[in-house]
């Protein structure tokens, strides 16, 4: 999820988690009795599937209001990265609570299948359920539309760092996928008398929910493992440096990562050999504040002087997206 980064990200706030929080809370209430009264595993699929989903964004908010404490002695680069270990444990939750719980509820129905019951009245709920969700859906595709400017949709949804957004989205657009498949399942059923299908829809919800966890959990771990922060602050390092004449050669930048819209850069630079230690410093000042001011995300600035090799700058491409070039 190597990200296009911005002063931005979970600092936007968690309106998007809260809405989502209300909607899915409503659901899965209404979900549950009509899954009492129907006697549909699709329908309790849904429910559990909206019942965690809850719990995965108050996981979020949680995660949200950490990576917002200042920094101490104890991390003293901040908590920017909570909100990507929450992602994860969402994620987790997500294929744990909600997938694998479905597809075992499905094979169960699909072996020992019953009669589903008052079926326009779970189809009825399952329909709002869906208008409810989609619109929640919507705005998450809004808010998304609205980050990720000129950049795919796809493509954001992998680079960004804003992953509580991403789960959020996920979560939502799997819950609309999930609804559908629980309205042909139920339909199948009672048209054809087979409660199996029944079990077949809650497989299938399953199958979704799985899927998207793993995304999930693959998008979110580069981030919790410490992954490069986007190229255009490496670009911004090594264009700042032109703008200073005592600085001779970008000899390697190392970016990463700290949590949505916080960046740590070390740049190892070649000085002009006459400078002195007190014009040195003043020259790492001056270009730590430019830096800063191109790129607000940027939080951490090391700057490590050098002296100008001969021959080729070291290290073309290193850990962490590490790159040399001329400055």
């Amino acid at each position: 999820m190597a990200g296009e980064t911005g002063a931005k990200g979970a600092h936007e706030g968690t309106s998007h988690i809260i809405q989502s929080l209300v909607v899915n809370l409503v659901i899965a209430l209404v979900k549950a009795v009509a899954a009492f009264f129907t006697k549909s595993g699709s329908m309790l699929a849904e429910a559990l599937h909206s019942f965690s989903d809850c719990g995965n964004q108050l996981l979020l908010l949680i995660g949200v209001r950490q990576a917002k404490k200042p920094a101490d002695e104890a991390h003293p680069f901040g908590y920017g990265r909570a909100v990507y270990f929450w992602s994860f444990m969402v994620a987790l939750m997500l294929f744990l609570g909600g997938g694998a719980f479905s597809i075992y509820e499905g094979v169960h129905k699909i072996r020992e299948p019953e009669p589903v019951e008052h079926v326009w009245l779970g189809i009825g709920i399952l329909v709002v359920s869906l208008v409810l969700e989609g619109g929640a859906t919507l705005s998450n595709i809004r808010e998304l539309n609205r980050r990720r400017g000129k950049k795919g949709f796809y493509r954001y949804l992998k680079d960004t760092t804003d992953s509580d957004l991403v789960v959020v989205f996920g979560e939502n657009s799997a819950a609309v996928l999930g609804l559908v498949f629980a309205i042909a399942a139920l339909g199948l059923a009672a048209s054809t008398g087979d409660g199996r299908w029944d079990g077949v829809g809650s497989c299938a919800i399953g199958v979704v929910l799985v899927g998207v966890a793993v995304f999930l959990a693959i998008e979110v771990s580069s981030l919790l493992l410490g992954e490069a922060a986007a190229p255009e602050i490496t670009d911004a390092a090594l264009a700042t440096a032109k703008e200073f004449p005592e600085l001779e050669k970008v000899l390697n930048v190392v970016t990463m990562q700290q949590g949505p819209g916080e960046v740590l850069v070390h740049v190892k630079i070649a000085f002009t050999p006459t400078l002195t230690v007190e014009e040195a410093c003043g020259v790492i000042n001056a270009y730590e504040a430019a830096l800063r001011a191109a790129r607000p995300e940027v939080r951490w600035v090391f700057v490590e002087p050098d002296i100008p090799r001969t021959g080729p700058a070291r290290g073309a491409r290193g850990a962490g997206g590490a790159r040399a070039a001329e400055g």
